[in-house]
C-alpha cells in the first residue's frame, strides 16, 4: 500500500471510530494515530504531524469520509490545541482564480538559473514570487522575506507551517506582517491555513495589520495573487490580480501607460 493510501485507511479508522450520524464537530488526539496505525499495522513517520498534513493539505479526505458530508458542507481537520485535531464540517469555501480576470504583464526578474531547474510546486512558486517582488507590487508597499517555512505553534490551533513570511511597510510608515501561502498544480486555496495564518499574526504581532495573501500558479507563466481575510467563518477575497511574467521585450507599451 502507498503511503497516501495508508495515511488516508488511518485517518478513516480515527473517524469512524468516533463520527456519529448528525454531529458536525469532534476531536482526537495524536495518540489516536499511535493507536490507529498499530491496528491496521501501518508504519508512522517520525514526525506524526505529518500524516495530518498529507491529508489535510496534499490529498483528499478517503471517499468514505466524503459519503458523509451534507450537501453543501465539507469535513476539515483543524488544530484543536497542542497534540490534538478537530474535524469540523464547514460550508464549501474554495478559492479559486477567475477566468474572466485581466493578466498583468511583468518583466520577468527571475534568474534564468532559477527558471533552469525550479518545479511547478510551492517551492518555485515562492522563489518566483520573491525574485520578481510581487508582494510589493500587488499590495503596494516595500516588503522584506522574514522567513520560509515558519513552523510554530498557535494557541487554540497548535503546530502549523507559514509557507513564507514577510514584514512591510507602506509610505506612511506603517508596518504590516504578511503570511504567504502557496499553491501548485490542482491544489486550492481553502479555510484550514487561510485561518492558522491569520490567527498566528493575532497572536504573535499584536497590534500589527496582517495581509494574508496566498499564491497559487496558472497557466501560461501566470501567477494568480489573492489578498484573503476570514468573515463569518468563511474565506473572502479582498482582491485578486493576475500576472503574467514575460521577458522585457514583449511587453506591450501601450498597456504600460493604460493600466489601472
Amino acid at each position: 500500500m502507498v503511503k497516501s493510501n495508508r495515511y488516508q485507511a488511518l485517518i478513516s479508522k480515527i473517524f469512524f471510530d468516533r463520527y456519529q450520524a448528525g454531529i458536525s464537530s469532534f476531536e482526537f488526539e495524536r495518540t489516536a494515530l499511535e493507536d490507529g496505525a498499530e491496528a491496521l499495522g501501518i508504519k508512522l513517520p517520525k514526525n506524526l504531524g505529518d500524516v495530518i498534513y498529507s491529508v489535510r493539505f496534499r490529498t483528499s479526505l478517503p471517499d468514505d469520509i466524503l459519503a458523509t458530508q451534507p450537501p453543501g458542507m465539507e469535513w476539515i481537520i483543524e488544530g484543536a490545541g497542542r497534540a490534538a485535531y478537530r474535524f469540523k464540517l464547514v460550508r464549501v469555501n474554495r478559492v479559486v482564480p477567475r477566468a474572466d480576470l485581466v493578466r498583468v504583464s511583468i518583466p520577468d526578474a527571475t534568474p534564468e538559473i532559477i527558471r533552469a531547474y525550479a518545479l511547478d510546486d510551492e517551492q518555485a512558486l515562492l522563489a518566483i514570487v520573491r525574485y520578481n517582488r510581487l508582494i510589493d507590487t500587488f499590495l503596494g508597499l516595500t516588503t522584506y522575506s522574514l522567513q520560509n517555512h515558519l513552523r510554530t505553534t498557535v494557541k487554540g490551533i497548535g503546530q502549523i507551517e507559514i509557507d513564507e513570511l514577510y514584514v512591510g511597510l507602506d509610505k506612511r510608515g506603517c508596518h504590516y506582517v504578511i503570511p504567504v501561502q502557496a499553491k501548485g498544480g490542482k491544489d486550492q486555496i481553502g479555510i484550514v491555513q487561510t485561518t492558522q495564518d491569520i490567527r498566528f499574526v493575532e497572536q504573535k504581532f499584536p497590534g500589527l495589520s496582517c495581509r494574508a495573501i496566498a499564491a497559487q500558479f496558472m497557466e501560461d507563466q501566470v501567477i494568480a495573487l489573492f489578498e484573503l481575510t476570514l468573515e463569518d467563518d468563511e474565506i473572502r477575497v479582498v482582491e485578486e490580480r493576475h500576472y503574467r511574467l514575460v521577458p522585457a521585450r514583449d511587453l506591450d507599451r501601450q498597456a504600460i501607460r493604460t493600466y489601472r
